[in-house]
């Protein structure tokens, strides 16, 4: 580790060199590369930097222990070498975490997709409850929320809701949300009374760019209809609407959200290009690890990952057995402490394995 920190220094000097250079000056697509480079570098040389201080006054302070007569100032070295040890520990951890490689997704935006499963319409209601409660923890967070598609049902329910993310770390705090979510309560369509359990499956993908994702247009089949609401009737006089079909992976992508042709295509399009490159991150995952099969961070959306019991305003999260009694918060857009704790344990495990 200290050889690698060795060679971030010296590539951090040096970058800081060359920037103040009259030819990188001028040239701005160069001076913005070198400066996002050493912004992103900055927080490493400070830690080793720290590190290297207390080293020094470790070895310092072991020289006072080895060769000093005076009792007294020994015993104060010794003790100061207790603290400097902790103080060494500490920046340690600190430089593995930040030693540990940035997700791809780190700046990226986001398309979720959530849908309802198994429970009727009661899914649906849940699938309208999930969706507000994402709107709600956007909110407070300060990103920016696109409506893509949805598919009301008559219960004030949708069958499917498709909305784009903007913002700054977006898909780090929301990338441990796909998969299966449990609801457990009295649906409003149960006249007995009784517990229901149904489900819906939220999707967290990364929004491909034209660099990421390049599709065939031969690849495609586009068909334009008449948009519809609930009941099948139309709430569009011309063929906005637009369905589009990719032939090799039989995806099929659906927006009728605006009256626009055009622009339900260019929306179609966003999704398809999320999911086409979803596709293709799982494909070298599983070539890389084949062993690996835990629902975090794969975007495997088979696997039950949270459930939310009303009767108990209880969440738990099955992946890092975190149960909270506070249904009624979550539910209201606050996230964090579950968001937080799937970041923590994510790290733990990354950390884990870099050891």
């Amino acid at each position: 580790m200290i050889e690698r920190l060795k060679e971030i220094k010296l590539e951090y000097d040096n970058l800081l060199i060359e920037m103040s250079k009259p030819e990188i000056i001028n040239d701005q697509e160069k001076y913005q590369k070198y400066a996002k480079r050493i912004a992103d570098l900055e927080s490493i040389v400070s830690l080793f930097n720290k590190y290297s201080d207390v080293e020094k006054q470790f070895q310092d302070t072991n020289s006072i222990i080895k060769n000093e007569d005076d009792i007294e100032l020994k015993q104060m070295a010794e003790e100061e070498i207790i603290n400097l040890n902790e103080k060494k520990k500490t920046i340690e951890e600190d430089l593995k975490k930040a030693l540990l490689p940035k997700d791809y997704g780190e700046d990226k935006n986001v398309i979720m997709e959530i849908r309802a499963g198994t429970g009727g319409d009661e899914s649906s209601v849940f699938v309208a409850d999930l969706f507000r409660m994402y709107q709600r923890f956007v909110d407070s967070q300060g990103w920016r929320s696109e409506l893509i598609y949805a598919n009301p049902t008559g219960v004030n329910g949708f069958k499917e809701v498709i909305f784009s993310l903007k913002g700054k770390s977006v898909y780090p705090k929301l990338r441990f949300e796909s998969g299966v979510h449990r609801v457990q309560r009295v649906p409003i369509t149960e006249a007995s009374g009784r517990i229901h359990t149904s489900a819906a499956t939220v999707a967290v993908l990364i929004e491909a760019e034209e660099i990421d994702i390049q599709i065939d247009p031969n690849d495609i089949k586009i068909d334009v209809f008449r948009s519809s609401g609930p009941g099948g009737q139309s709430v569009n006089t011309t063929d906005s609407a637009v369905r589009i079909t990719h032939l090799p992976t039989g995806l099929v992508v659906t927006c009728q959200d605006e009256k626009s042709q055009h622009k339900n295509k260019a929306k179609a399009m966003r999704v398809l290009k999320a999911r086409l490159f979803e596709q293709e991150r799982i494909r070298q995952q599983q070539e890389i690890a084949k062993e690996r099969k835990e629902m975090v961070g794969s975007g495997d959306r088979s696997e039950r990952i949270r459930t939310y019991n009303y009767p108990q305003n209880r969440v738990t999260d099955h992946r890092i057995n975190l149960t909270l009694h506070k249904l009624s918060n979550i539910m209201e857009g606050e996230l964090s402490e579950l968001v937080e704790a799937l970041i923590l344990d994510n790290r733990e495990k990354q950390l884990k394995k870099a050891s």
